[in-house]
C-alpha cells in the first residue's frame, strides 16, 4: 500500500537540542491525520519537515511513495496552510487565491477562472473582490484554504488553522474542513493542541511529547485505551492512578460516586479510592466531582446531573469513587 505520507526515523536537531527524535509514521492516502500535543512537542517541526520548510537531520520523508527528503517544497505534491493564513493585504480575494498560479506563469483569464472555482469550493465566491481586511477570521481562513487547494496537492498540511477563531466559528470550520477532505479525497495532516479538535476531525490521531510519538491510533482507541500515562492525562477525561509501572487509567465518566463505600451502587470490595471532595463543577448535562486522596492523588467522576443531584456532595465532604475492574486500562508508563 502506498501511503499518503510516510516518515522513516525522521529527526530534527538544532545544535545540541533535538526537536524531533526518530519519528516513524505512516499516514494512509485519503486519511485525515491530526498531530496532537502540547507546545514544544515537535508537531509543527514535523509538519514543516513534511512540507520541506525545515531540513531533515536524519531519516526520510516519503509523499505518495516518492522520497522527497531533499525535494524543494514546490515539488513535493503538498500544500501548506499557515496558522496566520498569510494573505497578501494589497490583493483582493480572487488575486490572493490565484497568486500561486500567477507565479507558475498561468495567464490572467485562466488563473482567475480557476480561482473563482476555488472560491466556490469554500463558499466564498461572493467575496472575490474584497480585500483581506474586509473579511472575518473565518472568511480569511476559507480564502487561504482555497489558495492552498488550487495547487491541486495530494497532501494538504495545516498548521493550527482554527486557533485564531472564536469557539462557535471553530466548530463550523471543523465541519467545513472535514467536508472538503472527504469530498476531495486528499490526505490532510493537521497540527493542533486541541484534544477536542483532534477527536472531532481525525481518522488518525498522533499524540506527541518530547519530540516522539506516544501513540498513533484512531481517536476512539486513543481515548478508550491510552497507551501511556502522558496520553491519558493529555487527552483528558481519565483518572491515572497507581505507582509508575503499575498505573491504570479509568475514564472519569465510567466512575461512580458515593458518600459511603456501599452507596451509589458501589461494590465495597471492588476497585475505588476514598478521599475528600475538592471540587464540584456543574457542567450542564453533567457534574464533575474531584476528590483528593490521602496519598495526594486526584480522582474525578463525571456524573449525569440527575445522578449527582439525587445524592449530592459538597467540597470538604468525604466520599468514594469506584469503578468496574473491566473499565480500568493498564498503562505502559
Amino acid at each position: 500500500m502506498v501511503h499518503g505520507v510516510e516518515l522513516v526515523a525522521v529527526s530534527k536537531r538544532y545544535g545540541a537540542a533535538t526537536a524531533v527524535d526518530a519519528v516513524t509514521l505512516q499516514v494512509p492516502s485519503g486519511v485525515y491525520c491530526c498531530l496532537l500535543g502540547p507546545s514544544g512537542c515537535g508537531k509543527t517541526t514535523t509538519l514543516r519537515m513534511i512540507a520541506g520548510h525545515e531540513t531533515v537531520s536524519d531519516g526520510d520523508v516519503l509523499v505518495n511513495g516518492r522520497n522527497v527528503t531533499n525535494t524543494p517544497p514546490a515539488g513535493r505534491g503538498t500544500a501548506m496552510m499557515f496558522q496566520s493564513y498569510a494573505l497578501f493585504p494589497h490583493l483582493d480575494c480572487l488575486d490572493n487565491v490565484a497568486f500561486g498560479l500567477k507565479m507558475r506563469g498561468v495567464g490572467r483569464a485562466e488563473r482567475h477562472d480557476r480561482a473563482r472555482r476555488g472560491l466556490e469550493m469554500v463558499q466564498m465566491q461572493a467575496y472575490a473582490g474584497r480585500m483581506p481586511a474586509q473579511l472575518s477570521g473565518g472568511q480569511q481562513q476559507r480564502v487561504a484554504l482555497a489558495r492552498a487547494l488550487l495547487t491541486e496537492p495530494r497532501v494538504l498540511l495545516l498548521d493550527e488553522p482554527l486557533s485564531a477563531l472564536d469557539p462557535f466559528l471553530r466548530g463550523r470550520m471543523r465541519a467545513e474542513l472535514k467536508r472538503l477532505q472527504q469530498e476531495l479525497g486528499l490526505t490532510f495532516i493537521h497540527v493542533t493542541h486541541s484534544q477536542e479538535e483532534a477527536m472531532a476531525l481525525a481518522d488518525l490521531v498522533v499524540v506527541m511529547d518530547g519530540g516522539r510519538i506516544q501513540q498513533a491510533a484512531p481517536p476512539r482507541e486513543v481515548f478508550d485505551r491510552p497507551a501511556a500515562a502522558f496520553v491519558a492525562r493529555f487527552i483528558g477525561g481519565h483518572n491515572v492512578l497507581g505507582d509508575p509501572g503499575r498505573q491504570v487509567a479509568v475514564r472519569a465518566d465510567r466512575c461512580r460516586l458515593a458518600t459511603t463505600p456501599q452507596g451509589g451502587g458501589l461494590d465495597a470490595a471492588g476497585p475505588g479510592v476514598r478521599g475528600t471532595v475538592s471540587l464540584v463543577e456543574y457542567q450542564g448535562a453533567s457534574v464533575r466531582v474531584a476528590l483528593t486522596t490521602s496519598n495526594g492523588e486526584d480522582a474525578v467522576a463525571i456524573l449525569p446531573d440527575a445522578v449527582f443531584f439525587a445524592d449530592p456532595v459538597g467540597v470538604g465532604q468525604p466520599a468514594w469513587i469506584g469503578w468496574s475492574a473491566a473499565d480500568a486500562h493498564p498503562l505502559s508508563a
